[in-house]
């Protein structure tokens, strides 16, 4: 038997590519076992909207409860937010004052609430995080509610009524050694009655602390010189500030404030305490994923508008904007650093 030149080569070539379309076949089939590999953890990672998750539609309005008093900085910083929200998502989004309990009242409706995305918390360091270590019972549980997105978060101020003769935290200490001081707060457990805890422990001196539904009426009381001094959210007593009203003695910040560049940290004043007030939107537990993605996005993308920049600015505050898990992550580290606090205090409520 005989090969023309032209049948060898047929030969040679076949011979040649069946080991290389063997070799494409494994690679082929590499490639799809890494695919099937990674490509979960790929999905993931992306916005559940690209996902093809469903999101309910928001047909009604959305309603932000602020577990406090119109006027105090929970209060404001809900209404900022909620003009840009409901524009970005195409609904009403109102905010309801329920005050009272230290803001345990306002929480707990929350934690009640239908997980649907249309009732959310504008909540605070107080009943998010410092209540469960203070209180022995509370009607919700830490598991109740799901973070969306820190919105901003800010010093307290201590001032004193402008007409008062204090003009410095050594001075107030003097008057303290003199007669007990009423201080006003905005509600057990807030922020303002933990820096008046701290502050009673740092300096020795003995106070009488009046707790009010939230910073509005708390100011209100120092405004008709009822109380001798505040320790306030910024924000909340800023007006009256630049107002002449009150006279800011010392800030509780790391550093000083911008807005108030004269008035000296609570360190500088001789007094070793440091204290942030926080504010962040929450869910109730059972929020479909999607829908808290929805509402944090359109949160994070409120507070860079640059009308809510300068407002956050004005308020001596700075911005939030975290992702869910990172805000879930933030308030569980907030829970343990206030139990140490609490416990330190010997604090306990019913």
């Amino acid at each position: 038997m005989t090969f023309s030149f032209t049948t060898l080569c047929r030969c040679r070539s076949a011979h040649a590519a069946r080991p290389l379309r063997a070799g494409r076949q494994r690679l082929a089939l590499t490639v799809l076992a890494v695919l099937t590999i990674i490509a979960p953890a790929l999905l993931a990672a992306l916005p559940a909207s690209a996902q093809g998750v469903p999101l309910e539609p928001l047909e009604r309005p959305i309603t932000i409860v602020v577990p406090a008093a119109a006027g105090g900085t929970t209060d404001i910083v809900a209404r900022v937010l909620a003009g840009p929200m409901g524009k970005d998502l195409g609904v009403p989004v109102v905010v309801e004052n329920k005050g009272g309990g230290g803001g345990s009242i306002g929480t707990a409706q929350v934690a009640r609430a239908k997980p649907d995305g249309h009732t959310l918390l504008m909540g605070n360091i107080g009943p998010v995080a410092i209540n469960f270590s203070l209180y022995k019972q509370l009607s919700y549980k830490e598991s109740d509610l799901r973070g969306i997105t820190n919105v901003i978060s800010v010093p307290n101020v201590l001032v004193v009524h402008a007409d008062s003769p204090v003009r410095s935290v050594p001075e107030l200490l003097a008057l303290a050694r003199t007669r007990r001081l009423n201080v006003a707060t905005s509600g057990v457990g807030q922020s303002s009655h933990m820096s008046c805890e701290m502050f009673r422990q740092k300096t020795g001196i003995e106070i009488t602390l009046v707790p009010f539904s939230g910073a509005a009426p708390a100011v209100t009381a120092l405004l008709g010189q009822q109380v001798d001094f505040v320790i306030d959210n910024l924000p909340s007593s800023m007006p009256h500030i630049k107002a002449g009203k009150f006279r800011a003695l010392a800030i509780t910040s790391a550093t000083r404030s911008a807005q108030l560049p004269e008035v000296p940290t609570m360190a500088e004043a001789g007094v070793p305490m440091q204290v942030t007030a926080w504010f962040g939107l929450l869910a109730p537990a059972g929020t479909p994923d999607a829908m808290i993605e929805r509402l944090q996005q359109s949160a994070r993308k409120a507070m860079q508008t640059p009308e809510v920049l300068q407002r956050w600015a004005g308020l001596g505050g700075v911005p939030g904007g975290q992702t869910p898990a990172e805000y879930d992550a933030f308030i569980a580290q907030e829970r343990k650093h206030w139990a140490r606090i609490v416990k330190a205090a010997g604090l306990s409520l019913e």
